[in-house]
């Protein structure tokens, strides 16, 4: 035992030594009078030995022959690895993990950011060629204009004449905006380039029979349409979506792809255009930058989002009412927003499928025209979230949140956000608040067997179906994004976009305050 003390006392001598801290001269040799002088030389021996030790970095203390105890390892780790989980199967990390010996957990990136297509065919892309010297077929282009905007339709005609004549560009299009071509007349609807789009039911999406469709044309491909024929396409035939329209035109076009979704380039020409960044002035330059079909060089002095360089300060860009040079494309960059979608279903209260659609604003909940409030179970992972007795809820995505949601009192959410908000409408309690989940989990709302009445359901506004006790509502992320090309960034165009359509914070401004004005 004295040993350990000795030991110990010498341990506090060497580090006080090495630290070089100056104590205070004490009254008395406190030291001195608990230690005998042949203790005194021992713990001087012991000193120096703990000094050497110390040097070498190797210091371990010593512990007494004749006790019966042992000197403890190291312990070593065990190595720990992290892992996602769902209810029915785990995969690796993808940005979390595990380093050092120690199980220190880090993440290795954001859980988003910028996303930006490029062509990796080196080839150029006006040669039509491939790598393997095989030709290759021109690209293919659907043009989707809003129905009852006719000041849109010479914008649309112009832009598909140079895209044929000049570039041997596909243009596909559906029966209703080939009818107005025709009218028309300056476009040969009989061109091999002009192909007819349909669409057509997406298995497993839908109601009814639809949930069993199955897509099919005939075995040589054309189209009987009148007295002609023609050569159709299907949804996987396009390279790119152009949206000549607003906001709906944009969601008519994720509503008609329920699967795989190609580039969307949205021209404004509804009212609003909250998703439509580009001018129709600069439709034809922007087609052509999205296919691969004109390079986009940053001139000297510009930053990659087109801004003016002089010196420290920075000239923004001109916006797009102003028809200058795209400033999206640099370095054959394509940013785009991958705009995220619910993949809803209807259940009912057997279990069977009733209804199924891909969703890119909101699903809503309500009572219908029934009197009484909406009444629900919801449930997050099976876990019970919360009773909704309110006039209904609303689930929307992060391009739904600046919607409907916003409309209840929902927070304003970035499209890159992964998140699924869910916001109450009008709710019967003062603690229910908008809620935000991360975009793995699964949410079911159902009616009771109890509940006064039926509720309603709608998806993106559309497919109103009502929902019977025991009838439920399943919604999870769709695996099918819709990608949309941005004209600078996914930051930039959304934060444009809250100022220009909402003037998101906008105020007088307050004045300096004079220093004459202020009494001394």
């Amino acid at each position: 035992m004295k040993q350990h003390i000795l030991c110990f006392l010498a341990t506090v001598l060497c580090l006080v030594s090495s630290f070089q801290v100056r104590w205070p001269a004490p009254k008395t040799n406190t030291r001195s009078a608990l230690l005998s002088t042949a203790d005194k030389l021992e713990a001087e021996s012991i000193i120096g030995e703990v000094e050497k030790k110390l040097e070498r970095g190797s210091f371990v203390d010593d512990v007494d022959n004749t006790d019966n105890t042992k000197q403890s390892p190291i312990r070593n780790k065990r190595k720990m690895e992290l892992t996602w989980c769902n209810s029915q199967t785990c995969q690796e990390a993808l940005r979390e993990k595990v380093v050092g010996e120690h199980n220190h957990m880090e993440l290795t990136a954001p859980a988003t950011g910028q996303v930006a297509y490029s062509f990796v065919d080196e080839s150029s892309s006006t040669s039509m060629h491939t790598n393997n010297g095989s030709q290759s077929s021109p690209p293919a282009v659907l043009i989707l204009v809003k129905p009852d905007d006719d000041e849109l339709v010479p914008v649309a005609v112009e832009v598909i004449q140079k895209l044929m004549s000049d570039y041997g560009v596909q243009i596909l299009i559906d029966s209703i905006f080939r009818e107005k071509l025709r009218a028309f007349g300056d476009i040969d609807l009989e061109s091999a380039l002009i192909r007819h789009f349909e669409p057509k039911p997406v298995p497993g999406f839908g109601s009814g029979k639809q949930l069993l469709a199955t897509t099919s044309t005939s075995s040589d491909g054309i189209m009987s349409n009148g007295d002609n024929q023609q050569h159709s396409a299907d949804l996987e035939d396009a390279d790119l979506i152009v949206t000549l329209g607003g906001d709906g035109t944009i969601m008519y076009a994720s509503h008609i792809f329920s699967g795989p979704v190609p580039p969307i380039l949205p021209i404004a020409g509804g009212s609003m255009g909250f998703l439509t960044p580009f001018a129709r002035e600069e439709m034809l330059e922007a087609v052509l930058i999205a296919l691969g079909l004109k390079d986009v060089e940053v001139e000297e002095g510009e930053d990659v989002r087109g801004n003016k360089k002089n010196g420290d300060e920075i000239t923004p860009r001109p916006m797009y009412s102003d028809i200058e040079p795209l400033a999206f494309g640099n370095d054959n960059q394509i940013c785009i927003s991958m705009r995220m979608r619910l993949d809803c279903r209807i259940f009912g209260s057997d279990g069977s499928l009733i209804a199924r659609y891909a969703v890119l604003n909101e699903v809503v909940i309500d009572r219908g025209s029934s009197p009484y409030l909406a009444s629900l179970e919801c449930f997050c992972d099976d876990v019970h979230l919360t009773t909704v007795q309110a006039d209904g809820i609303i689930f929307a995505t992060p391009t739904g949140s600046t919607a409907y949601s916003m409309a209840a009192g929902g927070s304003v959410v970035h499209p890159a956000v992964p998140a699924i908000m869910v916001t109450p409408i009008c709710p019967h309690v003062l603690s229910f608040r908008s809620m935000v989940f991360p975009d793995h989990v699964v949410l079911r709302c159902y009616v009771p067997t109890d509940a006064r009445s039926t509720a309603c359901v709608y998806f993106d506004g559309k497919h109103r179906t009502e929902l019977s006790r025991g009838d439920s509502v399943q919604i999870e992320m769709s695996s099918h994004p819709v990608p949309t090309i941005n004209r600078a960034d996914h930051s930039a165009d959304w934060l444009s976009s809250l100022k220009s359509n909402f003037n998101f914070n906008t105020r007088v401004r307050q004045k300096k305050i004079s220093t004459t004005s202020v009494p001394e």
